[in-house]
């Protein structure tokens, strides 16, 4: 009787973290749209302004990601994130406060750690692995001296380009 109970436990736990997922949001702002803000969407998001932790192409004016996201967020304004992977593409911002891994591309970027490629008029990474930034003005937070450690890494801040290996 005990394994029957346990098992049954097993499939409601699971089921209920099966229904916590679904392929579709479609959102005006994170209160109003068509699943919670906590739904993890795997799939496509429509937003005017949408927040989900998600694995989706992600469509609209503002795109929020949660927890650890990934896929192609393209944002008519911005994009935003905690932790990312994938590309963020949007005309004026793109903001991920941890971990990001890819592409970001918009007048101004920033990661908390860059582990990719920055492409944009102003770019910050306040700490970075390996990472790239091409722009007006670039920046990297970890890098302390100026072509101490070149070629892994190049300063502090510089025009055009900059790195950290």
């Amino acid at each position: 009787m005990k394994k029957i109970v346990l098992t049954l436990m097993c499939c409601f736990f699971a089921t209920g973290a099966y229904a916590a997922t679904s392929p579709f949001q479609l959102s005006l702002t994170p209160d109003i749209a068509v699943r919670s803000s906590s739904t993890q969407i795997n799939g496509v998001t429509l937003n005017v302004w949408g927040e989900n932790p998600q694995r989706a192409l992600a469509l609209g004016i503002v795109n929020g990601s949660t927890d650890d996201s990934s896929g192609l967020s393209l944002g008519l304004l911005a994009n935003y994130a905690q932790n990312y992977t994938g590309a963020q593409l949007a005309f004026i911002a793109n903001y991920t406060a941890g971990e990001f891994s890819g592409l970001q591309w918009a007048a101004f970027n920033y990661a908390g750690n860059l582990h990719g490629l920055q492409l944009g008029f102003v770019n910050v990474a306040k700490t970075s692995q390996q990472g790239i930034q091409i722009g007006l003005i670039n920046i990297m937070q970890e890098t302390r001296t100026w072509f101490r450690n070149f070629p892994n890494e190049v300063a502090p801040a510089m025009v055009l380009v900059n790195w950290r290996f």
